[in-house]
């Protein structure tokens, strides 16, 4: 492995939490997780890899939605337990709910509120269940 890579103060199951956020707006898209090999692919490849947690695989960003993120920088914060990856969101949508992005809930009193829209529905992209 490259030694840039063992700078990252990886938690003990491997991972560390990556924030991608959009390059041209500086919105935060969504935060998910990378093992090494997704930070390599990342570096690699010029498209954001993660992996996912519930499904225990590495993915690329996109490769069933077509909604790829195309890296233009990549960050490690300063305790180098966290990854920024600025990103160009093809499609404009980064979320799988069919959003701009993941952070479309905001608490209201004592709930939670959708407060973005749905730009696309998960279904036509996704395909049915």
């Amino acid at each position: 492995m490259s030694a840039w890579i063992e700078q990252v103060n990886w938690q003990a199951d491997g991972l560390v939490p990556a924030i991608a956020q959009e390059a041209g707006t500086a919105k935060v898209l969504t935060l998910a997780w990378m093992n090494r090999e997704a930070l390599e692919a990342t570096a690699r490849t010029g498209e954001v890899h993660y992996w996912s947690r519930t499904r225990n695989k590495l993915w690329r960003k996109g490769e069933q939605s077509g909604h790829v993120q195309l890296v233009q920088d990549i960050r490690l914060d300063c305790d180098n337990d966290a990854i920024l990856v600025v990103v160009e969101q093809v499609g404009g949508i980064a979320c799988h709910t069919g959003r701009e992005h993941c952070f479309f809930q905001r608490l209201e009193d004592d709930h939670w509120e959708a407060v973005e829209p749905v730009l696309k529905d998960p279904q036509v992209i996704y395909g049915p269940g």
